[in-house]
């Protein structure tokens, strides 16, 4: 199953109510179950991002769904990324000519 990588910044709401951001984390991942996503950990962060995810989906489109699900709350701003770990990757340098 495809991991992927989410950073998230908080809104003015999502600061504004930042003392939430667990319970807020905690419905994410009952959001995640809806879509058949398994969110292996989640991060609280110093620097550019507030916030991390480390997810496991069974395709972009579920993965996408499950981040535009978690952008209508109106609390964070996210960018998702593919993870590719080394097996995966060394897969695709196989594909290399």
């Amino acid at each position: 199953m495809p991991t992927y990588l989410v950073l998230g910044n908080f809104t003015e709401q999502g600061i504004r109510n930042v003392k939430d951001t667990t319970k807020r984390a905690e419905a994410a991942r009952e959001t995640a179950k809806k879509f058949k996503i398994t969110v292996k950990d989640m991060f609280w962060l110093l620097g550019d991002h507030d916030v991390a995810l480390i997810a496991d989906a069974p395709d972009e489109a579920a993965m996408t769904a499950f981040g535009l699900s978690i952008g209508v709350a109106g609390n964070v701003r996210t960018q998702t990324m593919r993870a590719f770990n080394a097996e995966e990757i060394s897969k695709v340098l196989g594909k290399m000519s």
